[in-house]
């Protein structure tokens, strides 16, 4: 018998090393290539310019309209997001029993919008664009770009709230403190990690999307002065870019490629330094 128990443990640790190993080749694979191939065009030129004329036929200019603008629309959706998801997630938490009916049925809710394609968000955006006669914009692809990332950041929020030990909020509650008292002083408090995590991951999802933002924010090669103008960002680059037959366009777009894939990897990292710094004043 416990022959058998260490075949088995030995057999899922080979397991999780072969898994680990994988998904550590993928990263190292994707990031490797888009340096590689974009190498050529890595330039803080091209990092601090916007696109001059005869960019997309190899001539001057660079990216920054387009990290600029993905900074623009990532921060604005995640703004707006996040006001959805923290009233939801406290209410059905807070103010509603959490395993109730209610309460389940938002969470399934939000799962199936998780599942939902963002092209699919990105058609009901344009939609609504045309029937209120709104221009494609900063503004309609942040509220289009809003709701994908808006599961993300509630089921998130969500997770972190029923984590939280349920006599915190009995003691509280015996020693007379009311549902807001007990809200931003024991639930915040002790959620806070998780919530700027929920926040991080939902950012990080929001700049790397193209499909909802790409009938809704249209692109341009300035930079975003307007809510009501369109913006450029880094996916609708790269994917503009590597569409062109000339090679000098397209290194460039290998190297917004990996621009963009550096600062999903400093996002993924702020995420869980945050998450490892605030943690530490949590109770358990």
């Amino acid at each position: 018998m416990n022959l058998r128990k260490k075949i088995e443990e030995n057999f899922f640790k080979l397991v999780m090393s072969v898994s680990f190993a994988i998904l550590a080749i993928a990263l190292i694979s994707i990031v490797a290539i888009v340096f590689i191939k974009g190498f050529k065009a890595l330039s803080f030129k091209m990092l601090f310019t916007i696109p001059q004329g005869g960019y997309y036929l190899g001539k001057e200019g660079g990216i920054f309209n387009a990290i600029i603008g993905s900074i623009a629309v990532g921060s604005l959706a995640t703004l707006l997001s996040f006001l959805y998801a923290f009233c939801i997630v406290f209410y059905i938490n807070v103010y509603r029993y959490t395993k109730s009916k209610f309460s389940r049925s938002v969470r399934f809710l939000l799962d199936i919008l998780w599942g939902i394609p963002s092209i699919v968000y990105g058609a009901f955006g344009f939609g609504i664009m045309l029937i209120f006669k709104i221009p494609a914009s900063l503004l309609a692809g942040s509220l289009t770009l809003s709701f994908v990332i808006l599961p993300i950041m509630a089921r998130t929020m969500d997770e972190t709230l029923r984590m939280i030990p349920f006599e915190m909020k009995q003691t509280a509650y015996s020693l007379g403190a009311t549902r807001f008292e007990i809200s931003h002083k024991v639930i915040l408090r002790q959620a806070f990690p998780g919530l700027l995590t929920a926040i991080l991951l939902a950012f990080g999802r929001g700049i790397g999307d193209a499909a909802s933002i790409l009938m809704t924010a249209s692109y341009t090669d300035s930079l975003p002065t307007s809510f009501l103008r369109p913006v450029a960002t880094l996916p609708l680059c790269v994917l503009f870019e590597l569409s062109t037959p000339f090679k000098e366009v397209q290194e460039r777009g290998f190297a917004a490629a990996f621009v963009l894939t550096i600062l999903m990897l400093i996002i993924s990292l702020l995420a869980r330094l945050s998450f490892k710094s605030f943690s530490k004043y949590v109770v358990k």
